[in-house]
């Protein structure tokens, strides 16, 4: 069974930065695609960047391109989200997700692509 657990997270001033971080354990295959979503209430879950493990593919939404990088650790079997320049509308609860047999395209994956979820981490972003 895949485990996923998160770190980072927090309250920030609006222009600030944070990083996340993913450990995945428990994974069969090692070329998965892992990656994180976000929720703010009352809104659907929306991806926001995406990494392929075995050749580093990426991928990310409109709303954080140039400011939010992915990025893979794979001997710490970890991916980070360094999110840069943020902004009140980045404010969600943001979710490492992974799944084992999804292939990235040029656009981000829907929530109902993944089967493994991580426990979720605040992001506030204060104007």
């Amino acid at each position: 069974e895949v485990q996923l657990v998160e770190s980072g997270g927090g309250l920030v001033q609006a222009g600030g930065s944070l990083r996340l971080s993913c450990t995945a354990s428990g994974f069969t295959y090692d070329d998965y695609a892992i990656g994180w979503f976000r929720q703010a209430p009352g809104k659907e879950r929306e991806g926001v960047a995406f990494i392929s493990r075995d050749d580093g593919n990426t991928v990310y939404a409109d709303s954080v391109k140039g400011r939010f990088t992915i990025s893979s650790d794979n001997a710490k079997n970890t991916a980070y989200l360094q999110m840069n320049s943020l902004k009140p509308e980045d404010t969600a609860v943001y979710y490492c997700a992974l799944d084992e047999t999804l292939l990235l395209t040029t656009s981000p994956p829907h929530w109902t692509d993944f089967l493994s979820w991580g426990q979720g981490t605040q992001v506030t972003v204060s104007s």
